[in-house]
């Protein structure tokens, strides 16, 4: 079984690049995030033509989460208990998505920014991941489960390619690493770090500034798995190809290959 992550960055613009992909890298189940799209917008039908069921949690351009799965697609839910609100909205952003695929429980997170270290959406994004350590370390005790997505945090100094140049902005404070750390103090395990260590290894590298070409990116992609999903683990990749040429996005697919249960 394939297990991926992806921030597509805009699904409806980026359909042509994840569609090839899928076909190519023989995912079973692909947890993508930053949709942008509403519900009667997302092209289902794309994907269902490969024999994946979907489920998709949007409500505009910005946000969006889905799960995309060829071996089952059972009990979707949108949110986690007492996700926190941001600002003065009266529901939750669509920064989560649970699903089961083949027995196991897949969720795909869009963790919030941060924006900067004195921002609002800061304390906004250290609550998110407190209250997402609460409901997924509930999640242990359900059965085999994995927190995949974009978590906006490079948990160590390796994980982005100059410390001194984000040492006072947003993904590497102390705030956001502790909350990360958390996650893994809960009883989840990194699934990929082991067998791709760094330093130099990332999943993201900005458009601005040639940062791709200049190999100046941070990994901030994480696939945490329970104890038995970690113990089915055989291989992973981060696949940087998929960051390169016309029309991709800002993220590389991370994927990780398990045996059957």
């Amino acid at each position: 079984m394939r297990i991926a992550t992806w921030n597509v960055n805009s699904i409806r613009s980026r359909i042509e690049r994840v569609i090839p992909w899928l076909e190519r890298s023989d995912v079973d189940v692909l947890a993508i995030q930053e949709t942008k799209t509403r519900e009667d917008q997302f092209p289902f039908f794309r994907f269902e033509e490969l024999g994946y069921e979907v489920a998709h949690h949007g409500c505009n351009q910005w946000n969006g989460v889905a799960i995309a799965s060829r071996v089952g697609l059972t009990d979707v839910v949108a949110g986690f208990a007492d996700a926190p609100l941001w600002g003065e909205a009266t529901s939750a952003e669509a920064r989560h998505l649970g699903a089961t695929c083949g027995g196991i429980r897949v969720n795909s997170l869009y963790v919030p920014n941060g924006r900067n270290i004195l921002d609002p959406h800061m304390d906004y994004k250290i609550d998110w991941l407190g209250r997402l350590r609460d409901a997924a370390q509930g999640w242990l005790a359900d059965g085999p489960s994995v927190l995949m997505g974009d978590w906006n945090i490079a948990p160590r100094d390796e994980d982005v390619w100059s410390m001194e140049f984000y040492i006072d902005k947003s993904h590497v404070s102390p705030r956001e690493r502790a909350a990360f750390a958390a996650i893994l103090d809960a009883g989840y395990v990194d699934l990929v770090r082991p067998l791709l260590p760094g330093p130099k290894v990332y999943t993201y590298w900005d458009y601005q500034q040639l940062r791709f070409q200049k190999g100046r990116g941070m990994r901030i992609d994480f696939v945490l798995g329970s104890p038995d999903v970690a113990a089915r683990v055989t291989g992973a990749v981060i696949d940087r190809e998929e960051r390169k040429g016309k029309g991709a996005s800002d993220h590389a697919p991370v994927i990780v290959e398990l045996t059957d249960a």
